[in-house]
């Protein structure tokens, strides 16, 4: 079997049936890779920078030569770690899942555009390789997987094709519509009732992996890179609007919830996050109480380090008064009177930012009046005011 070189559309048809294999560094991969893909690194991060050494100041055939030395060691271990691979994904085949072979490092396997079934066309020996730019590191491990016995693809111009596809998808003018409201009206939980009423939804802060505020980044992982953010968003807008004329092809609307640009520690894209602001808002209007009540349970049950921590983060925003009253309410114990301080703080602040780089506000936003913090009675709401 010949390697086969395909662009990227081709490359991202062939990855939802298929593994990608990853052949840059641990470090590059870490940083950002395809959503789904599997890292199968051909160089350390140190043995590529000394490759890279020798190709800038000695010769392209000297950091060839160097690189065969790295390879050539490593060859069994990357074939029998791509076959323990083939045989996890598929233990009815291989009736077992254990291997000697090291784990190969991937992504979650939950609801990844890149993600292989476990169905057939899977247990094909297929398999889709990439580097950086589609040069010697991916030619070099299609060579020996091909030589071995598998159907191998290649990416012609490796991630950074990939790249730029990703920022040509924030281009797009989607049909979006903004799910607003006040912090603790049950937005994330409002989403994902919309997505289970077969809405497409696209989940901003869980993409981010945090959830807006100062006390956002509670109970979640470290956050992804703002290139990470931006493959995983590209992506999410593509499986719901894959082809070029999204007019052609785009659902009804796409939920996305009304964000600061900034979340956390990564940005919505600027262009995208400009189109959103002139989307409607379907604005969730709910009692002060019961917002309260349901930051109280879940906020209250962090440590009392975390949210204190998280109250000084914002204290020059806050104000001293509120900081200290709020501070010293956790402290005795009374975790709704400090919420209450902080639910009026966030209240004042999503005002000012709901009118910030939006034209005529009153004809894009709708009031929906819902009155208690209910998903699934809210997510109804929302359907029948469209």
């Amino acid at each position: 079997m010949a390697v086969k070189r395909v662009g990227l559309a081709e490359f991202l048809t062939l990855a939802k049936t298929h593994p990608v294999l990853d052949v840059r560094s641990t470090g590059e991969y870490l940083h950002a890779h395809i959503p789904g893909a599997q890292s199968l690194p051909l160089f350390s991060d140190e043995e590529r920078k000394v490759v890279g050494t020798a190709y800038k100041q000695q010769s392209k055939q000297v950091a060839i030569k160097i690189g065969l030395k790295y390879f050539g060691v490593k060859m069994v271990e990357m074939v029998e770690t791509v076959e323990a691979m083939f045989k996890e994904l598929n233990p009815s085949k291989s009736g077992s899942n254990k291997s000697s072979s090291k784990e190969i490092n991937s992504d979650s396997k939950t609801n990844h555009p890149t993600t292989p079934n476990t169905e057939p066309p899977f247990t094909a020996k297929i398999v889709l390789v990439h580097c950086w730019r589609g040069g010697m590191r991916s030619a070099g491990v299609a060579w020996l997987l091909d030589l071995y016995g598998y159907q191998v693809y290649t990416l012609q111009g490796g991630y950074k094709t990939y790249r730029g596809w990703v920022l040509e998808q924030f281009e797009k003018d989607y049909p979006i519509q903004i799910l607003g409201g006040y912090t603790g009206s049950g937005k994330t939980e409002v989403l994902k009732a919309l997505a289970n009423k077969s809405e497409c939804v696209i989940d901003l802060e869980g993409l981010a992996g945090h959830k807006g505020s100062a006390f956002g980044n509670m109970g979640l992982p470290a956050q992804p890179s703002q290139e990470m953010f931006e493959n995983k968003l590209a992506q999410a807008l593509s499986n719901i609007a894959p082809n070029e004329n999204i007019e052609n092809t785009s659902p009804t609307c796409i939920w996305m919830e009304d964000e600061s640009q900034r979340i956390g520690t990564v940005n919505i894209p600027t262009v995208l996050y400009q189109k959103m602001r002139q989307k409607k808002v379907f604005f969730l209007d709910i009692p002060f109480e019961s917002r309260l009540d349901y930051i109280c349970i879940h906020y209250g049950k962090f440590p009392k380090e975390q949210l204190i921590n998280a109250i000084i983060r914002i204290k020059k925003k806050l104000g001293g008064l509120e900081t200290k009253t709020a501070i010293n309410s956790l402290v005795e114990d009374d975790v709704r009177e400090s919420f209450r301080v902080l639910l009026q703080y966030y209240d004042k602040l999503y005002g000012k930012g709901l009118e910030r780089n939006r034209e005529n506000l009153t004809s894009i936003v709708t009031r929906v009046e819902a009155p208690v913090v209910d998903d699934q009675a809210n997510a109804g709401l929302l359907l029948g005011q469209q």
